[in-house]
């Protein structure tokens, strides 16, 4: 995994994302690094065929919000899939710890009562750098695996 890019994956075995519905929930902590992870899942959602009309963004304040707004979409929404994207870095106290702990129980507790999949897309970093790296840096986008996840679990 430390080596892994993220935005790597097989395009030629890829789903047609042409009949699903996507909702995509972003905090809006850490922009510039958000701002790129939302760019490269819309694109990387486009390019698998998935139409512009058929991705709903909305934002939250924070990360641990990514839940609630996750929640709200699913019943709001006929959506086959919502991708929460978020960005926790690490300070000097155990705070993101129990941030990214919440949002991680959150989101699993949110797919054993959804029919459709929820995709977390959080990067966690000890620094700014790290999260630079997994949001469009030499370690790719997680915002590109976001989506991939999503269209496959849509199939699934």
């Amino acid at each position: 995994m430390e080596t892994e890019n993220l935005s790597f994956y097989d395009k030629e075995n890829m789903p047609s994302a042409s009949k699903m519905c996507f909702g995509i929930v972003v905090s809006e902590g850490n922009k510039d690094i958000i701002s790129d992870m939302l760019h490269a899942c819309v694109d990387t959602l486009k390019e698998n065929e998935a139409l512009e009309e058929n991705i709903r963004i909305k934002t939250v304040p924070s990360a641990f919000d990514l839940v609630y707004g996750a929640h709200q979409m699913m019943l709001r929404d006929e959506l086959d899939a919502v991708i929460v994207l978020g960005c926790v870095i690490k300070g000097e106290t155990s705070y993101a710890d129990y941030i990214c702990n919440g949002l991680s129980t959150g989101i699993a507790q949110l797919n054993t009562q959804s029919t459709n999949p929820i995709i977390l897309g959080l990067i966690t970093a000890d620094t700014k750098e790290q999260a630079m790296a997994r949001s469009g840096g030499d370690r790719g986008n997680k915002g590109v695996q976001a989506a991939v996840s999503a269209i496959k679990m849509v199939k699934f």
